[in-house]
């Protein structure tokens, strides 16, 4: 009798069990407990792939250098500016393609230089660029972006050769010589390597960069550009040379030739102060000559002396990040200028 009733409590336990309301909110919870770990699985992992992407996206705009865009961004601005004095007008789609264009070029052009002081040893744990000294990106990544970036130039000139008036020929030999400047600097010949660095950046983000926005704008070549360049050429070259002299030492185990190893610390001194002030002086001129809207950039001649000091101090480590804001600046005021300068105030406009 008492086996029975036992048997009678089990199979009761089993029915509350498997039917009654008990087993269902007992499943119920199970099932709840089960996709709420799921769903944090889920979440957790989606979230370390959003970090990883954030991580590296964020590597490959550090890659690119683009405290440097001043260098590729203001001879865009100057040479539409230009053409605006000229025209009367600018053509908005133009100056973006263009402006594109150049900046990925300058872009690309900075990983060749990565790549390239990388495979030779010149790169090293305190360099300013340790994209692949320390891992952030490998080679592979870094060869991939540049030839993306590359390729996505030549697409912008394409577009612009059915958006601009220029003829095929013009806009090829102007917009390849300065792609192949900016893979030449350090890839293939490598022109940084034999002191040679300071006159290709010295034509091509000066007068090269210039007279391409300013021809993709009228539809014609003309020697206008190349000299209204100068000032701007002159201050981004004092970006280039500053950078050279901070990696003098580098350079000299590496093997390789720049023109701050080759002129030493004295002359190189000498030289960063003329590419920082005769841009002014030659801003001295033509405000006082022609029109006082030119006196714009002289705005910028009080963040120059600190850069003056600085050098003279051989503390080289921040001079060029702070040139290249000061080129940018400059650029600006210079661009305001022409455009504010009243019609046939200037000198060829």
């Amino acid at each position: 009798m008492a086996k029975e009733q036992e048997k009678s409590k089990v199979q009761t336990f089993v029915l509350s069990g498997s039917n009654g309301h008990n087993g269902q909110q007992w499943l119920t919870g199970t099932n709840n407990m089960v996709s709420q770990s799921q769903g944090t699985d889920h979440m957790s992992r989606m979230a370390r792939v959003a970090s990883d992407v954030r991580q590296k996206c964020a590597a490959y705009v550090l890659a690119l250098r683009p405290w440097s865009f001043s260098a590729s961004l203001t001879p865009v601005a100057l040479g539409s500016a230009l053409a605006y004095k000229l025209e009367g007008s600018v053509d908005l789609v133009i100056l973006m393609v263009c402006a594109v264009a150049v900046l990925v070029v300058h872009g690309a052009g900075n990983l060749v230089n990565t790549y390239y002081d990388f495979t030779k040893g010149i790169d090293h744990k305190k360099s300013d660029d340790r994209t692949l000294v320390d891992e952030i990106l490998a080679t592979q990544d870094v060869v991939m972006f540049g030839a993306l970036l590359y390729s996505l130039g030549c697409l912008c000139a394409t577009l612009l050769y059915f958006l601009s008036t220029l003829r095929l020929e013009h806009l090829a030999l102007i917009y390849f010589g300065g792609l192949s400047s900016s893979f030449l600097y350090t890839g293939g010949i490598g022109f940084k390597y034999v002191a040679l660095g300071d006159v290709v950046i010295l034509i091509t983000f000066g007068p090269l960069a210039v007279m391409f926005a300013h021809a993709v704008q009228v539809g014609y070549l003309s020697v206008l550009p190349l000299v209204y360049a100068v000032p701007l050429a002159l201050n981004t070259e004092a970006i280039l040379h500053s950078n050279n002299t901070r990696d003098m030492d580098s350079d000299k185990q590496a093997g390789i030739v720049t023109l701050a190893i080759l002129v030493g610390p004295t002359l190189s001194y000498v030289l960063y102060n003329l590419l920082l002030f005769v841009p002014y002086v030659l801003f001295c001129i033509l405000a006082t000559r022609y029109t006082i809207s030119m006196a714009l950039p002289l705005l910028t001649l009080p963040m120059a002396f600190p850069l003056e000091k600085q050098f003279r101090s051989r503390c080289y480590a921040k001079i060029p990040n702070k040139t290249a804001k000061l080129n940018l600046l400059m650029g600006l005021f210079y661009v305001f200028g022409i455009i504010l300068a009243p019609p046939g105030s200037l000198p060829l406009l």
